[in-house]
């Protein structure tokens, strides 16, 4: 007997393999294209875009100058110290020198009012606001500000002040009760941020790149060793060099709050 196959169930075509109608992007007569009109299917590769241009980097120059929200103990600072500077260059001469004396950090000064004449002896900038003291200080403190903060640089710039005061004004106490000194040393007019800033740039340079530290201590050791050649006040000569000892033993404290400080865009 002969056997008969059943008959063949016809066969509908897939989606695939059907032909796509006529179309903008399509072929005559070639299957299995892909109508760019269709909905993607889900789970199927898509073409890389086309490679985008990429767009500048915006340059943003940072001014070694303190503002308000960046450097708010710099930029305060420096607003006082530019109205006594301004006090001090257009006020009566006689009573200028009241206040200057008043504020002196000398040994009897703080023999009696230590912590007045400490806090009054920083506010006054010696040799006036284009003094190099002063632009060392709008430069050193914005950057040491910037790294780490306005109350770690804060105690940078009173440690310096205060010791490195204390550091050379109580020996010549000692010299005049010993008689190494007249009892007019006593009275000897000390005042200005130099220690502090002195400070500041030591402890600055711990966190530089050894390309700018390296130039930054020289110049700076320079001008202090002319300073002590010329002797032409020596106990101050000697304190910005104890200031600048100050600065650089701060080394492991500035280096850490560096390195856990947040770093806040645009500062």
């Amino acid at each position: 007997m002969e056997r008969t196959a059943p008959p063949r169930e016809p066969v509908t075509p897939s989606p695939a393999d059907a032909p796509l109608p006529d179309g903008p992007g399509l072929l005559d007569g070639v299957p299995r294209q892909r109508d760019p009109r269709a909905t993607p299917v889900a789970g199927a590769q898509e073409p890389p875009p086309a490679a985008m241009p990429r767009s500048r980097k915006t340059l943003h120059l940072r001014l070694p100058l303190p503002t308000p929200t960046g450097t708010p103990f710099t930029f305060g600072y420096a607003a006082l110290l530019c109205l006594t500077s301004l006090i001090a260059a257009y006020a009566d001469p006689a009573l200028v020198h009241a206040l200057l004396q008043g504020s002196s950090t000398d040994v009897a000064h703080l023999a009696r009012t230590p912590e007045l004449v400490l806090i009054g002896s920083a506010l006054w900038v010696a040799g006036g606001v284009t003094s190099p003291f002063a632009i060392a200080f709008l430069l050193v403190l914005t950057a040491l500000e910037r790294r780490i903060g306005s109350w770690r640089t804060a105690g940078v710039f009173l440690l310096g002040h205060v010791l490195a005061t204390l550091a050379t004004e109580v020996p010549v106490g000692l010299a005049v009760l010993a008689g190494h000194l007249p009892g007019s040393s006593l009275h000897r007019l000390d005042y200005g941020v130099s220690f502090g800033v002195a400070a500041g740039i030591g402890a600055l340079a711990g966190l530089l790149p050894l390309w700018l530290r390296l130039p930054l201590l020289a110049g700076f050791g320079w001008t202090l060793l002319q300073d002590l050649l010329a002797f032409a006040d020596p106990m101050t000569n000697w304190g910005h060099v104890i200031a600048l000892g100050i600065g650089l033993a701060t080394w492991p404290l500035v280096r850490g709050a560096h390195a856990v400080r947040p770093r806040p865009a645009g500062v």
